[in-house]
């Protein structure tokens, strides 16, 4: 059997986003979440691979976030993955891009042997990109950036085609591999009425630090190399004249227009 796992996150579903100003870390537990987008073109790739596969595969999803996390799981379900399960627990709170690779790591490893696993190109929330191939290297695996194509999937190798500049490079490479997709690789499916209810009778085991034999010192803000020391709202302000013929003639405004062209020096 093939064996595939997609990694996921849930990203907040509007701009306003807030921020705890003493972790430097984002709220996530009060605000409208949705699955990552660029995530679902990895779900997508992983469905399409089993639909065309002449063998037996199996999709799992893996995401890390708080207790919410899970409605996101169950949306990969019901665009037609198999299982999911989710990384939750208070001791991976405030975890960085490294702590957060770690932890996905551990987590899959704990879950068992996989051929592929799929990701997106980055997140919407850090737009970092750091995650997925962080993750690769946490698990020793070849790493596919950018993915815009899988041509072949035979034996104990997988052929893929990136997005570089200027065109695409195809690789070849050895099983079990990372892959993180770019939004070229197709279009992502609707949930179907059938694939709803059946994520909606999914169960979704919650793993924490015990289940993926983390060590505790790697996890959440306390295991995270990297720190938001501070975090400020830029001020918008405006200092513009208004010249407005309510007041003045049309020729008093064009001549005060003209004078201040000249004076930052544009005429």
């Amino acid at each position: 059997m093939r064996k595939l796992l997609v990694l996921i996150k849930q990203v907040p579903a509007t701009e306003n986003v807030k921020m705890d100003e003493t972790t430097g870390t984002m709220i996530r537990t009060a605000m409208e979440a949705v699955i990552n987008p660029l995530d679902l073109y990895a779900v997508e790739e992983a469905v399409r691979i089993k639909e065309q596969s002449e063998e037996d595969v199996q999709i799992s999803v893996l995401s890390m976030g708080p207790p919410m996390a899970a409605d996101a799981v169950k949306e990969a379900i019901a665009m037609g993955c198999d299982e999911g399960f989710l990384i939750s627990g208070k001791e991976f709170a405030g975890s960085d891009t490294w702590a957060t690779a770690y932890t996905l790591a551990k987590g899959i490893t704990a879950l068992g042997e996989f051929d592929i696993v799929l990701c997106g190109e980055r997140a919407t929330d850090g737009e970092t990109g750091q995650v997925g191939p962080m993750v690769g290297t946490f698990l020793d695996f070849p790493i596919l950036a950018y993915v815009s194509g899988i041509d072949r999937i035979s034996g104990e190798e997988i052929v893929v085609r990136r997005a570089i500049e200027g065109g695409h490079e195809v690789v070849q490479a050895s099983m079990p591999v990372l892959a993180s997709v770019v939004k070229e690789i197709n279009e992502p499916r609707l949930p179907t009425l059938a694939g709803k209810m059946r994520a909606r009778q999914a169960n979704v085991p919650v793993l924490g630090e015990e289940e993926i034999k983390a060590k505790g010192t790697k996890l959440g803000l306390g295991g995270s190399p990297t720190r938001v020391v501070k975090i400020f709202y830029p001020t918008i302000t405006r200092t513009g004249e208004i010249v407005s013929t309510e007041s003045a003639s049309v020729e008093v405004c064009v001549k005060q227009f003209m004078n201040f062209l000249k004076s930052v020096e544009i005429l």
